[in-house]
């Protein structure tokens, strides 16, 4: 009888496990390795829509997103003159006022030295251009291959074509689009700067409103990290691509190379992208130094720009970009591919300092220079013998 009642026991306590453990089957699925994994990818997938979605939404008003991260640019590279002026008892209404004057001279004086140089010598250019162009056509000429007469017509005779077509004009009216969009970019982004210059501190002040304690800590960390990485990039590469501009501009004029000055122009604004601007750069000069001077020539123009690059970045970058830019070349190229991608020029130029400041910010996530857990270096371990 004894036996009897315990096989029942055993049955009843075998009945409900059955039923605890069907009760807890669909949660368990989750509890184990795989269902970790399957979490993890969701929250992943959720992270990439939203990114995608912030993108999408970013992309659809450039006109407004790029004036924007320009403007905070310009106003962090000025925001220790700013704070110089204010602190010699200047008004900030008056300081501000003369710090966006500068900006705007400085950005026009570049452009009018850009037109003013290329108006200058066009006409030289131009008739040396067509003289090359004529040589290049006769050596061309001279090749087993060489297009016929009437294949060279044909050509011109569809390039005309192009020029009197629909298609043609669609594309100017574009481009007359894209010259409006850049004007009401500009005005927008002197309008943005003005107000960043003059009330930057207190707007991300405004911002911060809603946190608390270290919450609020860190939203102050982030800006100043923010507007010392900005500032320190640009005044350093700015300083770095003067000595560029520099350097090629005297080795351009001992070397009588036409359009010195806005080659050397070019050369320091292409120098806001780093790696591949001083490339694109020397292409250039050596163009323009080959269909004006000839060959030999080019090779001297190539030289010189391989010279003041190899100074620049063995012995001023370090100096000038060794504490705002801690990026790895291989970083720098990933940005410049994305960024060139995604944005065209603009992006080239932007994805660089973008990419340091989000580092900057992560240094500074958990303290002044404490990032959090998962980007702190590890101690290395002493080798075992």
């Amino acid at each position: 009888m004894g036996l009897f009642r315990r096989s029942a026991r055993e049955v009843q306590l075998t009945s409900r496990d059955v039923e605890l453990t069907a009760t807890r089957a669909p949660w368990s699925l989750w509890a184990d390795s795989f269902g970790s994994l399957a979490i993890r990818a969701v929250q992943i997938i959720v992270v990439v829509g939203l990114a995608a979605a912030i993108f999408f939404a970013i992309h659809s008003v450039t006109v407004v997103t790029i004036p924007l991260v320009i403007a905070l640019i310009f106003a962090s590279a000025f925001a220790p003159a700013m704070g110089w002026i204010r602190r010699h008892g200047v008004p900030s209404l008056l300081a501000t006022v003369v710090t966006l004057l500068v900006i705007v001279v400085l950005l026009g004086g570049v452009s009018w030295l850009i037109v003013w140089a290329v108006r200058d010598q066009w006409d030289d250019l131009y008739s040396q251009a067509e003289a090359g162009v004529q040589e290049l056509l006769a050596w061309v000429n001279t090749l087993p291959f060489a297009p016929t007469s009437d294949q060279i017509d044909d050509w011109l005779s569809t390039a005309g074509d192009f020029v009197t077509s629909s298609q043609f004009g669609s594309g100017a009216l574009a481009g007359v689009s894209v010259v409006a969009n850049f004007v009401t970019g500009l005005v927008l982004m002197v309008v943005i700067l003005f107000f960043f210059l003059k009330d930057g501190p207190w707007m991300w002040e405004f911002l911060l409103r809603p946190f608390r304690g270290r919450q609020y800590d860190r939203g102050r960390r982030i800006g100043d990290k923010t507007v010392s990485v900005l500032g320190a990039y640009v005044r350093g590469t700015a300083t770095v691509a003067l000595v560029d501009a520099i350097g090629i501009l005297i080795g351009l004029l001992i070397l009588q190379v036409p359009l010195a000055i806005p080659l050397a122009v070019l050369v320091f604004l292409l120098a806001f992208i780093p790696i591949v601007g001083a490339t694109l750069a020397g292409i250039l000069a050596a163009l323009v130094a080959l269909v004006a001077n000839g060959w030999v020539n080019a090779l001297f123009v190539v030289g010189v720009v391989v010279l003041v690059n190899q100074l620049e970045g063995n012995f001023l970058q370090p100096f000038l970009m060794g504490r705002s830019m801690k990026l790895h070349a291989f970083v720098i190229l990933v940005a410049l591919t994305v960024g060139t991608v995604l944005g065209g020029l603009v992006g080239a130029v932007l994805a660089v300092p973008i990419t340091a400041t989000v580092w900057g910010i992560i240094q500074v996530w958990d303290g002044p220079n404490t990032p959090p857990r998962w980007a702190r270096s590890k101690p290395r371990e002493s080798a075992i013998d």
